[in-house]
């Protein structure tokens, strides 16, 4: 899909449908899941070279950071389906080329979605294709921002509820170790992508304050060194992040092993409790014919009785030495 934006009086408006030809005015060339044709057809009318979806996964900084005849092109990763159990990245070309944005991606990522919405109602949002650059990658920063707070929420809660005291309330869910780590790793997986796509945000907003292709106003190059110390805060935000996952998920292998310990116990303890009735029963139970009590009246239950003084005096041991 081809979409093409030109300023209005209210804000930004989108070329509906699609013109076959880029008119002069247009200053945001929106590729979305673009068809070859019109790939070859951008390429011809505004003399770029568009990159494919397999040069877009490439992770050397000079095939995602690069100068060409005039334009900047610049590559960075985006977390997507962030609601969902399973996040993507993915990788989004911005391409600035005399005065015009050009913008290729196969993902359709909130924050376009929020910006989109947002130039249409204020003008000065979207004066000049450099604007329309900083305001997509305000509003990527800003939905990374929010991916990371609701993961620091996420592990609050799991750490008040893994290290909290047992209670009748809250017994179950801190027990459910299983579940834990999985939402330890879900979060961390998260926290992860995050740090992708800050390091790419933060190569481009580099790269773009370092170009001499294009000459920024003094307010939007404030506005993109705004944006680079928000990058570098975000980046040390998920560090701690992901500091902090891995100390969760080592404690809570721990605790998981701490309670396999405590089974093992309860299990060694039953095994020596029933050491000395077996034993009583296997003398007892060899039927020799010449066995001292055989024969005696009281014989069956006396074997009983110290069966069960047997097993009670080791029980009491352990228990006045604090092993149960």
């Amino acid at each position: 899909m081809l979409n093409c934006f030109v300023p209005g009086s209210q804000g930004l408006d989108r070329l509906d449908p699609p013109p076959a030809d880029i008119p002069e005015q247009c200053v945001w060339v929106d590729l979305l899941e673009p068809t070859l044709a019109e790939e070859r057809a951008v390429e011809r009318l505004l003399a770029i070279d568009v990159p494919s979806r397999e040069e877009m996964r490439e992770i050397e900084t000079s095939s995602r950071l690069y100068e060409e005849n005039g334009s900047l092109y610049m590559t960075a990763t985006v977390v997507t389906k962030i609601d969902t159990d399973r996040p993507e990245s993915a990788a989004i070309t911005f391409i600035l080329s005399h005065n015009r944005l050009i913008t290729n991606r196969y993902v359709d990522p909130l924050p376009f979605r929020r910006f989109v919405a947002y130039s249409e109602r204020h003008p000065l949002a979207a004066t000049n294709a450099p604007a329309i650059l900083a305001g997509l990658l305000e509003a990527i920063i800003e939905r990374t921002a929010d991916v990371l707070e609701r993961v620091g929420v996420g592990l609050d809660e799991l750490s008040a509820s893994v290290f909290a005291a047992p209670t009748a309330q809250n017994a179950a869910r801190a027990r459910d170790l299983r579940g834990v780590m999985e939402r330890i790793g879900r979060d961390g997986d998260l926290t992860s992508k995050a740090r992708e796509s800050l390091v790419t945000l933060a190569r481009q907003l580099t790269f773009i304050q370092q170009s001499t292709v294009i000459q920024l106003p003094k307010e939007l190059g404030a506005r993109y060194r705004s944006m680079a110390r928000d990058v570098v805060a975000l980046s040390d935000h998920a560090s701690f992040l992901a500091n902090k996952s891995s100390f969760m998920l080592q404690a809570t292998l721990g605790l998981i092993s701490i309670e396999q310990n405590n089974i093992i116990k309860i299990f060694s303890v039953a095994a020596t409790m029933l050491l000395p009735p077996t034993l009583i029963a296997s003398i007892y139970g060899m039927n020799f014919h010449s066995m001292p009590g055989l024969d005696s009246h009281f014989g069956y239950a006396f074997a009983l009785l110290l069966m069960l003084v047997s097993a009670v005096v080791p029980y009491y041991y352990f228990r006045r030495r604090g092993w149960i």
